[in-house]
């Protein structure tokens, strides 16, 4: 027998090894390539576990095997790409199991934009971590990478609202994550199984490198560099969770296979103020005046980003139904006539607030505006829901706008998830430009600027060895800009292949074998997702970097 037909005897689901599932399972949204030898389509936490305890029993005899989870695909770090098996949950493994008052229980292959509809309509409330890929992503992903979006300035990424998780375990056993009090760890390490293991080693290696773990905590807004080896032990609580390491660990350290997460009640009355920006030097002055007035959210998008929308006006109101389409047409006026006068701001910023009513809305934008008249901006405020929209598309339509006007290029995200300080912006971003414009590069910078991440996409044409060589000069220098300045080199798109060679340029060598104790500990064998977060290297980025162009549906 062979390998396909060796798991599909063990497990109810779908097991596939034809040439075209294979192919469309080789890629995710980022710049790289890998063919899987099986794709598996589990249908419950027991077909998981099945497949684990296979592959673990092959691994022990030598056989070189592995298991990447994957979702929906949407990643941009490569980090569910695999040259062994794809476990793939959104075919089967993709149910709500529960919705209940603040919190809800489901499947990792759910698509968020069906989660999100099923607990606003049972609840009213949502998950608030939503990446920009809400329409394409799951739930899975957003656990794994621990995602963050537009309201994270407000909520917080994915692992503030991660309440307990089911997983199966490198060798196949299946148990629950959740914060536990100092009684109930002292059960857990008691046990003489792999999780008890997991708890004494990892409750070790906690307590004997506390003051290191703490120094190696990033400072900046978010991240999702690294294991989260700062998250586990609430001292205040004197709680200890796995869940806080799970969560944007890329499926490394175990398959998390039904998760059940906190929810929020959005409030439904908004305003939104806009700033054009033409002199980076007061842009942390306005960042720091305009987070006093605590918005929802607050996003920019830059100058190339500005006139992209303009030129492809067309494109961008498609997205609309027809009257809504007419009205957005209108509203682009005056966005218009700026770029004919040669007026086109370097920065957008966009400012939104979220209220009890209208007029609070509506207030706190203008409160806001007067707050900053002082200063070198053009401002205005946005109240109808419409006006609001067409700034939204742009920010979240810009990577699309490029990937589908450039024919012959390819929308390559390997700098995509820069975080810094905010008082830094008049340094960093010159000096960033400055990187960029020496490989004559087309891009575009959109991004959280009230958290300070910047999510920068060039398109380039892969085929070209020289694009390829600019990827990987300009990766390093980039992140080593960005280490220069303290930040992390990703806030919330996480490592996967294209960052984990570089994590040493922002940890320290001792928290780099801290993270190698901590995969050792859970995934001894290392069959879960290898070369991701641990272990990987340059040569891994340039053997899986795609040598030609294939069409991506990223959005940042």
């Amino acid at each position: 027998m062979n390998l396909c037909d060796d798991i599909a005897a063990l497990i109810k689901g779908d097991v596939t090894d034809d040439a075209a599932t294979l192919e469309k399972y080789s890629h995710d949204t980022s710049i790289f390539e890998r063919k899987p030898s099986l794709v598996v389509f589990p249908k419950d936490a027991e077909d998981v576990s099945g497949v684990v305890k296979y592959v673990r029993e092959a691994r022990a005899r030598g056989e070189h095997i592995s298991i990447a989870p994957r979702s929906a695909g949407t990643d941009m770090t490569g980090g569910p790409l695999t040259d062994s098996i794809s476990l793939v949950f959104t075919k089967y493994m993709n149910h709500m199991l529960e919705v209940g008052e603040g919190y809800a229980t489901a499947e990792p292959g759910i698509y968020y934009r069906d989660f999100e509809r099923m607990t606003l309509a049972k609840s009213g409330m949502l998950l608030p971590s939503y990446p920009a890929s809400r329409e394409l992503c799951a739930l899975g992903g957003m656990i794994a990478n621990n995602s963050g979006g537009e309201l994270t300035l407000r909520y917080g990424q994915t692992n503030r609202y991660v309440q307990e998780l089911e997983v199966i375990l490198s060798d196949g056993s299946r148990t629950i994550f959740r914060s536990l009090s100092r009684d109930e760890l002292e059960k857990k390490k008691a046990q003489q199984d792999l999780e008890g293991e997991i708890y004494r080693s990892l409750h070790a290696l906690i307590r004997d490198n506390e003051h290191e773990i703490e120094a190696a905590r990033p400072d900046v807004s978010k991240n999702s560099a690294g294991y989260a080896l700062w998250r586990m032990h609430d001292k205040e609580r004197d709680t200890f969770d796995l869940t806080q390491l799970i969560a944007g660990s890329q499926g490394t350290l175990a398959i998390v296979t039904k998760a059940t997460v906190g929810l929020v009640r959005p409030k439904e009355h908004k305003a939104m103020l806009v700033v054009f920006l033409s002199d980076l030097d007061v842009l942390p002055e306005v960042v720091r005046r305009v987070l006093t007035f605590e918005p929802e959210s607050f996003e920019s998008y830059d100058d190339q980003t500005f006139r992209l929308a303009v030129r492809f006006l067309p494109q961008i109101i498609r997205h609309f139904g027809f009257f809504d389409m007419i009205k957005l047409a209108f509203s682009f006026i005056p966005e218009m006539f700026v770029v004919a006068i040669g007026g086109v701001p370097k920065l957008v910023l966009m400012a939104e607030f979220a209220e009890d009513s209208d007029k609070e809305a509506r207030r706190r934008a203008y409160d806001v505006q007067k707050a900053l008249a002082d200063l070198p901006v053009s401002t205005r405020v946005e109240k109808s829901a419409t006006a609001r929209a067409k700034f939204w598309t742009i920010r979240r339509e810009s990577f699309a706008l490029l990937r589908k006007n450039l024919r012959g290029l390819y929308a390559a995200p390997f700098i995509d998830d820069l975080v810094v300080h905010p008082a830094d912006y008049p340094l960093f971003l010159p000096e960033l430009t400055q990187l960029l414009e020496e490989h004559n590069l087309v891009y575009t910078i959109a991004g959280h600027i009230g958290d300070a991440d910047f999510h920068i996409i060039p398109l380039m044409d892969l085929a070209k060895p020289d694009s390829r060589k600019t990827i990987m000069a300009l990766e390093e220098k980039v992140y080593s800009l960005v280490a220069k300045y303290r930040g992390s080199i990703t806030g919330e798109h996480n490592d996967g292949i294209v960052r984990t060679p570089y994590l040493p340029l922002m940890f320290s060598p001792r928290i780099i074998e801290l993270f190698a104790e901590v995969k050792r500990i859970f995934d001894p064998l290392n069959i879960l997702n290898p070369g991701k977060k641990v272990g990987g290297t340059v040569e891994d980025i340039k053997r899986s970097m795609m040598t030609h162009t294939v069409m991506n549906t990223t959005t940042v």
